[in-house]
């Protein structure tokens, strides 16, 4: 069984990315293969980077930084719901990447994206470049959700179109063959 760990990528309050969070955690729920965990990153709350040794040393001096290694590594796979601020990815996203580093190694992201007019498309290629330094696989199917407001109803639950349902099994499908493929380079 494949684990897949989601995990959000705003912290603000207000925040509607969650909405989304939850809709591909019960969407991923569904199939009986995937051990799913959503990681919220407001509920987890990292500080700002405050170790003083290289994460890839792996000599870390806080609690906080120990329980998010713990957690980064049982992962198999991770599904990353990305917002877009200002043509780019949220600083709490990257804070959390940078925490570690061979937690990450050989393991597949796939992204569900939200934003205005790009879906977040931008910010998703941003971010690829930095998990790709940390030996991370992105994978090319992704889901992308334009004017994203515009699909969350009045008690703020995301309801998606079919085409981006559908976007997201064909993700899930991609990602778990990633998972699968990567798997004798985890346990190398």
């Amino acid at each position: 069984m494949n684990n897949i760990k989601i995990i959000t990528s705003t912290t603000r309050e207000g925040r509607k990315g969650i909405s989304v969070a939850n809709w591909i955690t019960g969407l991923a729920k569904q199939n009986n293969k995937y051990a799913i965990e959503l990681l919220d990153l407001a509920e987890i709350n990292l500080p700002f980077m405050d170790e003083p040794y290289h994460p890839r040393l792996q000599k870390y001096q806080h609690e906080h930084t120990k329980k998010w290694s713990e957690t980064i590594r049982t992962a198999d796979a991770f599904i990353i719901v990305l917002a877009e601020y200002n043509f780019g990815f949220p600083a709490p996203i990257k804070n959390a990447i940078d925490y570690l580093y061979n937690e990450w190694m050989n393991k597949p992201v796939a992204f569900v994206s939200y934003g205005g007019v790009s879906g977040g498309l931008r910010s998703t290629q941003m971010l690829k470049q930095v998990l790709t330094a940390v030996h991370m696989m992105p994978v090319v199917d992704q889901v992308n959700i334009p004017f994203f407001a515009n699909h969350i109803d009045n008690n703020g639950i995301f309801v998606p179109n079919e085409t981006v349902t559908k976007s997201a099994e064909v993700m899930l499908k991609e990602l778990e063959r990633w998972s699968e493929a990567l798997k004798a380079m985890r346990t190398a």
